[in-house]
């Protein structure tokens, strides 16, 4: 395998690499502005220049290439010797840098972007330090250019990625390069605002301050956010994405590259469809029917109270017939698995629905093979595989099909349910006129976070999680598993589905309840023919990497 040597370090390497491409899978660091694997190369920012030398042909000697070549375009070629740590390559660095930042303002106080930008750690790792500019900068507007994002041309260093995106990954050319030198900018074609599906991934590509997300605007400084490992929960798309929060609140999510799945990008739907987690108006207290509303003091025995009532709806439902249980597209497998086993434990014949599956629009692929699906439940395959095989697993059952949300009304209609156990947990309102009708016809248990049609109805409340407050797993349109980490805590009162289902067990069997256990679940999951694919074959986040700081810390 053809192999070369970058600042000392031998690099192997495929044909047709350039050389920086060469270093960031050899994790060797080369400061680069404008390059970025999904878009072509146009080479204008400079930062990345190096000193190569390569052998000659006919004596085999290490040659020159005489001048500073960019390593985003320049191709690696064996036994080819390159320096990004020369003086004259650090030369070029520091001039880029000083270049840069004459008409940049010094306002990283104020800067969305600060603690994540290039500039910023270059200025720090490769600038001079100080800067012998003493003229006028030249000031740039700010720019409102489309429903979710805002441009500080000032800040801009055009290094053209967000121009180059909107003409090669969504092909819809919303951006453009106005005017020359100095006083270019990055502008909107007049008339036509950046809004298309994908339009705020400009936002991660801008390695500095100049394109912002307005929902992000001043909300938090970034090195107080953590990050947790999620999955889209609101399309069936199994989007890998970071839920960025802090004290207990979401303040953005951001795509997680993986190629086999979204590549670097996530919709605009996914990236602010989360808000309704923090609804004013989010399901926290438990309540039943006919009974006074309990007060947040009393939380502990409202759950206590209202599980037990619960309990006591489904064994008489099935003493009279029939139960039902609906499970929501929106719940991980994990919660499907301990829901079915608890009205299962009840009656071994209920019947068993995967809750409405939205669906909006037509599906549309991207011609970079990104595609945004119409169908917007993150589990709908998922909780019916697991359905699936628990029915199978019950020798008690004479009835394994599972039915959808329209067989489960007329199973209501029809007074064959005598009672249910309804799921919801959609981020919109789910329920039509036709099924509130259905499910209303008989008792019913309500697991929700919002309210709607059935809230009101139900004859017990319980207020549930939303994805990003439990983990679990998603399967997705096409049929991978996904392990999702929780990012926050449940909000209030709420406790998530898989917990209701363990306190609703150790309820009816007289035993003690237990913390819901992910790890645990998805073991005892892989024990049952048909969910096999629960031990090792869930596709998991890979670790985070360490970095390890630079900076000189001085006691004082």
């Amino acid at each position: 395998m053809p192999a070369l040597t970058i600042n000392g370090k031998t690099c192997s390497f495929q044909k047709g690499q350039s050389i920086l491409q060469v270093a960031i899978e050899s994790n060797i660091k080369i400061p680069q502005y404008c390059y970025h694997p999904s878009l072509s190369v146009p080479g204008n920012c400079r930062i990345c220049l190096a000193e190569v030398w390569h052998p000659n042909p006919k004596t085999g000697a290490l040659e020159s290439m005489g001048k500073l070549v960019p390593t985003c375009h320049t191709p690696a070629n064996d036994d080819m010797v390159v320096y990004t740590d020369s003086p004259k390559a650090v030369a070029n660095q520091k001039q880029v840098m000083e270049y840069l930042l004459i008409n940049h303002p010094v306002d990283c106080p104020v800067c969305d972007q600060a603690g994540e930008c290039d500039l910023q750690d270059y200025s720090y790792q490769y600038g001079r330090g100080e800067s012998r500019f003493q003229e006028d900068k030249i000031k740039q507007p700010k720019k409102d250019i489309g429903p979710n994002i805002l441009l500080y041309s000032d800040r801009c260093i055009m290094c053209t990625r967000c121009v180059r995106f909107t003409r090669e990954v969504t092909q819809t050319a919303e951006l453009m390069v106005d005017g020359r030198g100095g006083t270019e900018s990055i502008d909107v074609f007049p008339g036509m605002a950046l809004d298309n599906e994908l339009a705020s991934n400009v936002i991660d590509l801008c390695p500095v301050g100049a394109l912002l997300d307005k929902d992000f605007l001043f909300q938090q400084r970034v090195w107080f956010l953590k990050k947790a490992a999620s999955i889209d929960g609101i399309t069936a798309s199994g989007d890998n994405i970071s839920v960025e929060h802090n004290e207990g609140r979401v303040y953005r999510i951001k795509p997680r590259t993986n190629m086999e799945v979204n590549q670097w990008w996530i919709t605009d739907e996914v990236r602010y469809g989360w808000k309704f987690v923090h609804a004013e108006d989010r399901l926290s207290i438990p309540a039943i029917r006919g009974r006074e509303a309990f007060g947040r003091d009393h939380a502990g025995e409202a759950w206590l109270q209202a599980l037990n009532a619960a309990r006591q709806l489904l064994v008489d439902g099935a003493s009279a017939g029939r139960l039902g249980l609906l499970v929501s597209p929106m719940l991980s497998c994990e919660e499907a698995y301990l829901l079915a086993h608890v009205v299962l434990g009840i009656d071994p014949n209920a019947v068993l629905a995967v809750g409405p599956v939205p669906v909006r629009g037509e599906d549309k692929t991207f011609p970079n093979g990104f595609k945004v699906l119409s169908e917007k439940a993150p589990n709908a395959r998922g909780v019916r595989r697991v359905l699936e095989a628990v029915a199978a697993s019950f020798p008690a059952r004479t009835v394994v099909k599972i039915v959808d949300a329209a067989g489960f009304a007329g199973a209501l209609r029809a007074d064959v349910v005598k009672a249910s156990l309804v799921t919801g947990n959609y981020p919109s309102a789910w329920v039509t006129a036709d099924m509130a009708q259905a499910v209303a016809s008989a008792p019913f248990v309500l697991l929700d976070t919002l309210p709607n049609a059935l809230t009101g109805s139900a004859s017990v409340l319980l207020p549930v999680t939303t994805w990003v407050e439990k983990s679990g797993t998603f399967v997705n349109a096409k049929d991978r598993a996904q392990h999702f980490s929780q990012a926050i805590s449940p909000i209030d009162f709420a406790r998530s589905e898989g917990q209701v289902a363990i306190d609703l067990d150790a309820i009816h069997r007289h035993a003690k309840t237990h913390t819901f256990d992910v790890e645990a679940i998805r073991t005892e999951m892989a024990t049952t023919k048909g969910l096999e694919w629960c031990d090792g074959g869930i596709h998991r986040p890979s670790a985070p990497s360490t970095i390890e700081s630079d900076m000189v810390l001085v006691e004082l």
